[in-house]
């Protein structure tokens, strides 16, 4: 097996685990939540900070400015 059908295999499998997590996702009552540092989109580096459930790490919302400076002084 070559390099590209390797490639085309660990994507397709990237992907279908991608779509399985994002079913869980959508699924999960997120009964609980913290406020964490997340990545803004999947491929980025850059950090936010978000709500997000205890279960399932899905972004739930965005902390108010008093919640943020909570956060921040930890």
């Amino acid at each position: 097996m070559g390099k590209s059908q390797k490639i085309a295999k660990l994507l397709g499998e990237k992907q279908k685990i991608e779509k399985k997590i994002e079913e869980l996702q959508r699924s999960c009552k997120h009964p609980a939540k913290s406020i964490r540092g997340v990545r803004e989109h999947l491929d980025s580096t850059e950090v936010v900070i978000r709500w997000t459930c205890d279960v399932c790490f899905s972004i739930v919302g965005i902390p108010n400015k008093d919640e943020l400076t909570n956060y921040l002084k930890q």
